[in-house]
C-alpha cells in the first residue's frame, strides 16, 4: 500500500469527525460513535491490526477516560460548592473591582491566572477550572469554552511542570542512539534539550504574545451585542502589555532554567504585573465593554450552570480573600504535588495500574486518583466545606449537580479517547505499517520537500488534535520529525521544537479537550460550534510558527550539535 494511500486511509476518522462536527454540526454524541467504528473498521481492515489489539486500545481509552472525567468532576464540584457557600458573589464583585470590562477580565482569568495553572497541572486542567470561573462571573458558556480553549497554547509545552517536553520529547526521541553521537561530538543529551526547550520557548514567546489580543477580538466578534472586531482591538496597547508579561518571563526561565516553570513563573510574574497595572487604570481604554444583557443572548450560548447562578444570586456573600482562598490553596497544592518528591510519592501511591492490557505489549495505563487534579480539587473541596461554613445540605447539592453532568461528558469520552488510541497503537500490525498519525506525517514530508518546516508545526497540531495531548503529540512524533531533519539536512532540534509548539496549539483544537470544557459548564452538544472558531488562533499559531521556523534555517543558518557532527 502507498504511503499516499495509506495517509488518505489514516486521514478519514479526521476528515469524518470535522466533517461530523464542524461541518454538519452534529453533537459530539452523535458524531463519535460513529468515527470510532470507522477508525476500528481501517484498523482491522485496511492495517491488519487485530480485533485483541483494538479491543485493548479501547480498554485503554476506558481507563483514560476515567481519569478525564475525575478531573472534570472536580473542577464542576468546586465551582458548585462555591456557589453554595457564596463565594462566587464575592468572586465576581472582586473582578468588577479590578475592572468591569470584560476584557480585561479575560485576560485576567484565563491568559494569565490561566497559564499559571497550565504549567502546574496541564492536562486540559485550565480550561476546565477557567471556564466555569468566567461564567461564575457572568460570561456566556460559550465564550467561556472559547475563551478557555485559547489558553491551550502557548503555556502547554510547559505544562505540568514542563511534562511535554522531559516525558514526551525525551521518549518520543531515541534518546539512547542520540545520547552516543552526542558525546562523540562533544555534546551531551542534556545540552541538546536544553537547546530544544530554549528554541520551544522562544517560538511560543514570539507568537503567543498574541493570543491575549485574540481572546478579546474573538470575544467581541462572535460574543459581542454589535459583533465588532473593532471592539477587542480597541483594547490592543492593554491585551500587548498582558501577552508581554507573561512571555518575557516565560522565555528567559525557558532558556535559563529549563522546561519545568516556564509557565509557572510567567503566569504568576504576568498576574501579579496586570493585576496590578489594570486596578491603576494603566493601557485600559475609556470605553468599557460588556456582554449584552442575559435575555438578549442566543439560546445557544447558554449553559447548564447559568441559570442555576441566577437561582443562587440571593446567597449571601462572603469576604473576598476567603472566597478566593479555594482557588490559592488548588494553585499551590497542584505545584507542591508536581515538585514535591514526597508529596507526589505519597499520592501515586494510590494507584490502579492495568500492564500489556489482553496481553498487548505497550498499552498500557493507570489511574491515580489522588495525583489526578481531580481528586486535588476534590480535596480543595472539602477544605472549602469547612473554611466557608457550609451546610451539609449545601455540600451535597453540589456534588449531585455535579454528578449529573458528568454523564453527557463521559457517552462522548467513552468513544472518543478510544478511537485515539487505536490510531496511536496501529502501529503493531499484520502488514508492516507505521502508524496511522506518522503515515499521514511521512506523506507531508515527501509531499513539500525543503520547505517542510513551514508545516513541521501543524503535524505536531494534528497528533495533538488526533491524541488530545501535546505530550503524546511529542512522543508520537518527535523522532519522525528529528529524523525528517537528517534527511533534508537541517536542524533537528528546530524541528522537535516547532513540533513541540504545533503540538501546543492543536490543543485548542483537540476533540476531547472542548467536550471536557464544555462539560463544566454544561455546554455539552455545540463541540462543533467550538472547534469552528478556535481553528481561527490555531491556524495562525501553527503559520507562523512554521514562518519562523523557515526564516531560522534558510535566514539564520539555526544548526544543532548532532547535525554539526554529522556534516563532520
Amino acid at each position: 500500500m502507498s504511503i499516499g494511500v495509506q495517509a488518505l486511509l489514516a486521514v478519514m476518522p479526521i476528515a469524518l469527525a470535522a466533517l461530523l462536527l464542524v461541518g454538519l454540526r452534529w453533537p459530539a454524541r452523535r458524531a463519535m460513535p460513529l468515527v470510532y467504528a470507522v477508525t476500528a473498521a481501517i484498523a482491522l481492515l485496511a492495517w491488519g491490526v487485530s480485533f485483541n489489539r483494538i479491543l485493548a486500545s479501547t480498554l485503554q481509552g476506558v481507563v483514560i477516560t476515567l481519569s478525564v472525567l475525575w478531573i472534570i468532576f472536580g473542577a464542576i464540584l468546586l465551582l458548585n460548592t462555591l456557589k453554595h457557600s457564596g463565594a462566587i458573589t464575592s468572586i465576581r464583585a472582586g473582578f468588577t473591582n479590578i475592572s468591569p470590562d470584560r476584557r480585561v477580565q479575560a485576560i485576567i482569568i484565563a491568559w494569565l491566572f490561566g497559564s499559571f495553572i497550565e504549567g502546574a497541572s496541564g492536562f486540559g486542567t485550565p480550561a476546565a477550572i477557567a471556564a466555569p470561573l468566567l461564567v461564575a462571573i457572568g460570561f456566556p458558556a460559550m465564550a467561556a469554552v472559547v475563551v478557555g480553549m485559547l489558553i491551550q497554547s502557548t503555556p502547554v509545552s510547559f505544562g505540568a511542570v514542563g511534562t511535554p517536553i522531559i516525558i514526551g520529547v525525551q521518549n518520543g526521541l531515541d534518546k539512547a542512539g542520540l545520547s552516543e553521537q552526542l558525546i562523540a561530538n562533544g555534546s551531551s543529551w542534556e545540552a541538546f534539550l536544553r537547546l530544544i526547550t530554549s528554541e520551544v520557548a522562544i517560538i511560543h514567546g514570539i507568537v503567543g504574545t498574541l493570543i491575549p489580543l485574540f481572546m478579546v477580538v474573538m470575544m467581541t466578534r462572535f460574543f459581542g451585542r454589535n459583533r465588532s472586531w473593532t471592539e477587542g482591538l480597541s483594547i490592543l496597547p492593554f491585551a500587548i502589555f498582558a501577552g508581554i508579561a507573561f512571555t518575557i518571563p516565560y522565555m528567559a526561565t525557558g532558556v535559563f532554567l529549563g522546561p519545568e516553570f516556564p509557565s509557572l513563573l510567567g503566569g504568576l510574574i504576568g498576574l501579579a504585573i496586570v493585576t496590578f497595572a489594570a486596578k491603576h487604570g494603566f493601557l485600559i481604554p475609556k470605553d468599557t465593554w460588556d456582554f449584552a444583557p442575559v435575555k438578549e443572548w442566543p439560546s445557544e450560548w447558554m449553559g447548564i450552570i447559568e441559570i442555576k447562578l441566577d437561582a443562587l444570586a440571593e446567597k449571601a456573600p462572603i469576604k473576598t480573600s476567603v472566597a478566593w482562598i479555594p482557588y490559592v490553596l488548588v494553585a499551590v497544592v497542584l505545584v507542591l504535588s508536581r515538585v514535591s518528591a514526597d508529596f507526589k510519592s505519597m499520592l501515586t501511591s494510590v494507584s490502579l495500574s492495568f500492564g500489556n492490557i489482553l496481553g498487548e505489549q505497550g498499552i498500557n495505563a493507570s489511574f491515580a486518583p489522588l495525583y489526578l487534579p481531580g481528586g486535588i480539587l476534590v480535596f480543595i473541596v472539602l477544605v472549602t466545606f469547612f473554611l466557608h461554613r457550609m451546610q451539609l445540605s449545601e455540600l451535597k447539592a453540589a456534588v449531585g449537580e455535579s454528578s449529573r453532568m458528568l454523564i453527557g461528558a463521559g457517552f462522548v469520552l467513552v468513544f472518543t479517547i478510544p478511537m485515539v488510541r487505536i490510531l496511536i497503537n496501529s502501529g503493531v500490525n499484520t502488514e508492516d505499517l507505521a502508524s496511522m498519525p506518522v503515515a499521514m506525517a511521512e506523506f507531508v514530508a515527501h509531499s513539500f520537500g525543503q520547505i517542510y518546516p513551514l508545516f513541521a508545526a501543524s503535524i505536531g497540531a494534528l497528533g495533538a488534535f488526533i491524541a488530545g495531548s501535546n505530550t503524546v503529540s511529542n512522543m508520537m512524533l518527535s523522532q519522525f520529525q528529528f529524523g525528517v531533519a537528517a534527511n533534508l539536512g537541517i536542524s533537528g532540534a528546530l524541528l522537535v521544537a516547532l513540533q513541540a509548539v504545533g503540538a501546543a496549539a492543536g490543543n485548542m483544537i483537540a476533540i476531547h479537550n472542548v467536550v471536557a470544557a464544555s462539560a463544566t459548564v454544561g455546554l455539552l452538544g455545540r463541540e462543533g460550534e467550538t472547534l469552528r472558531k478556535t481553528i481561527i488562533p490555531t491556524i495562525y499559531y501553527v503559520l507562523l510558527s512554521g514562518i519562523l521556523g523557515l526564516i531560522a534555517i534558510n535566514m539564520l543558518g539555526v544548526t544543532d550539535p548532532f547535525m554539526a557532527m554529522a556534516e563532520k
